[in-house]
């Protein structure tokens, strides 16, 4: 019984935790000292299209020696909870939590298809809901990571700004596709979508390719005064 009272209350202590880091992204002004290795903080960039010119366009580097394995042997975790189950709990509503740090049951508003999934923990139901790099790791790899260390790398792919909770079909979909290549069937959450991966690559130092600038600034024209989703960090590089 004692074990297992340690463990709940440690469960809830990395939650707390998480919550209060979830706090950070959303509100620019906290102060927030998850910096990626080799990045200087910079000033709120304001709009996704501004930030977007600021970063470099670039042809896609060769896809040579890319592997999942670059960016982490899975997810990180922090205690007893991994980044997929952080995330989980962060992206659906009425989450419920086991002593194992693991997401249980919730409902998801799926911001890929703009349907509503129940999640349901089970061998042939946690699939439902997967976990989306919102820049495919294999994107990010040909546009500047694979410059990056390990440990950048595994910062990348473990990163809340970088991950959505999302239906199985719809990121499946996705597959490695970048914004000249696959869009969220949900058509009032593109300009979200792009934002948020703008913010990702100007975070982490990233470039576009013409065609991929091209779609996002199609996109940004619906809404030129789309805000980037939390404060942006650019790379010294």
């Amino acid at each position: 019984m004692e074990t297992r009272v340690r463990r709940i209350v440690g469960v809830l202590f990395i939650l707390c935790s998480v919550g209060f880091a979830i706090y950070q992204s959303q509100h620019p002004t906290a102060t927030t000292t998850s910096t990626p290795p080799n990045t200087t903080q910079s000033a709120d960039q304001g709009t996704a299209l501004a930030a977007l010119n600021t970063i470099a366009v670039k042809g896609r580097a060769p896809k040579t020696d890319y592997n999942r394995a670059q960016f982490g042997d899975g997810w990180a975790t922090q205690g007893l909870c991994d980044t997929r189950n952080i995330i989980l709990h962060r992206d659906l509503q009425n989450p419920v939590v086991n002593d194992q740090c693991q997401v249980t049951s919730g409902t998801l508003n799926d911001p890929y298809s703009g349907t509503v999934i129940e999640f349901n923990r089970g061998a042939t139901t946690s699939a439902d809901v997967q976990i989306d790099h919102v820049v495919a790791l294999s994107d990010a790899w040909q546009t500047g990571a694979q410059q990056f260390t390990p440990a950048q790398r595994v910062a990348l792919a473990n990163d809340p700004l970088e991950l959505l909770a999302v239906g199985a079909q719809q990121n499946q979909q996705k597959s490695d596709g970048d914004a000249a290549t696959w869009l969220p069937a949900n058509k009032a959450f593109r300009c979200q979508y792009i934002a948020r991966q703008i913010a990702v690559k100007a975070k982490y130092g990233l470039w576009v390719t013409s065609g991929e600038g091209d779609a996002m600034r199609n996109i940004l024209s619906t809404c030129p005064d789309q805000q980037l989703p939390a404060a942006v960090t650019l790379s010294t590089v």
